[in-house]
């Protein structure tokens, strides 16, 4: 049985089985990447439910793994050479999964940097702008009510890159063509959220971007997709 008692975080969130990945997370577009990919791959994982309301993601057993105080956050106890490993931010752990699996990213070289380019894009790019995007647009609209700019600016920004998107998936199925890549699972939970979550979809003008829409309809009907989206589930 794997030792994980040098990781504080699972003091606080005790391991069932630590044998397998533990995953710290929430349902929120950057959390459910990690349990989709998880569920893509049929990699065993406990997911324990990270509670915002409690401000959990900020106490000290939490911050030992993440120091930056955001989900998710995960630990391998089966990390390189056998030994356990801790990691924090989606797309580092992203990329971590799919190379451990052999999965996910493509094995040519030239496209597997493609794929981490696209990864990139999403948590350089459409990660900040929508989740700005939905702060402005929903959550602290009435601090704005009487200056439309910081909603404008990142609306209009998030629309850019919806049309970036747009013009990768027209004609294709995935963003890398045939193969459904972890660059795939860091973008759609942003494009599905902004409309769930912040009840953006009329704004962002969903509508104009039949590529990104039917891609996003694909995306969601997989059965990874439709497991994972509710992963930690509500107590």
């Amino acid at each position: 049985m794997a030792d994980l008692s040098s990781f504080p975080i699972t003091a606080k969130w005790p391991a069932k089985n630590p044998d397998i990945i533990q995953l710290y997370s929430l349902p929120t577009p950057n959390g459910v990447k990690v349990s989709i990919a998880l569920e893509e791959l049929g990699l065993p994982y406990e997911a324990h439910r990270v509670d915002f309301g409690g401000n959990e993601q900020k106490a000290p057993e939490f911050l030992s793994l993440n120091p930056n105080g955001r989900i998710p956050a995960m630990i391998d106890p089966d990390g390189p050479g056998g030994r356990p490993i801790g990691l924090f931010e989606s797309g580092a752990i992203l990329v971590y999964l799919a190379e451990k699996s052999g999965k996910l990213i493509p094995a040519d070289p030239a496209a597997r940097y493609e794929t981490l380019a696209w990864v990139m894009f999403q948590m350089g790019g459409v990660g900040p702008m929508f989740g700005q995007f939905g702060h402005f647009h929903k959550f602290a609209a009435d601090k704005v009510a009487n200056n439309a700019y910081p909603t404008e600016r990142y609306r209009d920004e998030a629309k850019r890159l919806l049309s970036v998107l747009e013009g990768r998936l027209t004609g294709r199925r995935w963003i890398m063509g045939d193969e459904h890549t972890i660059a795939d699972i860091a973008t759609y939970p942003w494009i599905r959220g902004a409309d769930v979550f912040y009840g953006g979809r009329e704004a962002l003008d969903y509508t104009s971007f039949p590529a990104v829409m039917a891609w996003l309809e694909r995306c969601l009907a997989r059965p990874a997709a439709i497991r994972g989206l509710d992963i930690p589930a509500k107590p």
